[in-house]
C-alpha cells in the first residue's frame, strides 16, 4: 500500500497540481490584497468616501454584510480577469512555437519514421 501510494504521490501531474494550488492560494492573497488595500479604496473615495466593508444592513439583531459580499465579486471578477489574460497569452505563445515548428520543417524523428511507414507500406 505505501508503494503504491508513493507511485500516487511522485506522478508528475500531483505535484504539478499541489505546485498549482500553492501558487494559486499566493496569488489569492495577492489579489485579495490588491482589491482590499488599493482598489476598493479608491473605489470608495470616487464613490463619495464609501467603505464596502461596513456597508451592511441590520434586520433585527442580525447585521448582513452586502460590503463584504460586493469586494468579494469584485476579487472573484480581478483574479478571473487576470487567469484569462494568462492564459490567452499562454495560447499565443503556444501558437508562435507551433508555428516556428511548422516552419522549421519536419524532424529527424518525423522524417525517419516517414520513412519507415513508405518502407512498411512498399513491402505490402
Amino acid at each position: 500500500m505505501w508503494q503504491e501510494f508513493k507511485e500516487f504521490a511522485m506522478k508528475g501531474n500531483v505535484m504539478d497540481l499541489a505546485v498549482g494550488v500553492s501558487i494559486g492560494g499566493a496569488f489569492g492573497k495577492i489579489v485579495a490584497s490588491l482589491v482590499e488595500d488599493i482598489i476598493m479604496p479608491l473605489v470608495g473615495l470616487l464613490m463619495g468616501g464609501v467603505d464596502f466593508k461596513g456597508l451592511q444592513v441590520q434586520i433585527g439583531d442580525t447585521a448582513i454584510m452586502y460590503g463584504a459580499f460586493v469586494q468579494n465579486v469584485i476579487d472573484f471578477l480581478i483574479i478571473a480577469w487576470v487567469i484569462f489574460m494568462m492564459v490567452k497569452a499562454m495560447n499565443r505563445l503556444r501558437k508562435k512555437q507551433e508555428v516556428v515548428e511548422e516552419a522549421a520543417g519536419p524532424s529527424n524523428e518525423e522524417m525517419l519514421l516517414a520513412e519507415i511507414r513508405d518502407l512498411l507500406r512498399d513491402k505490402r
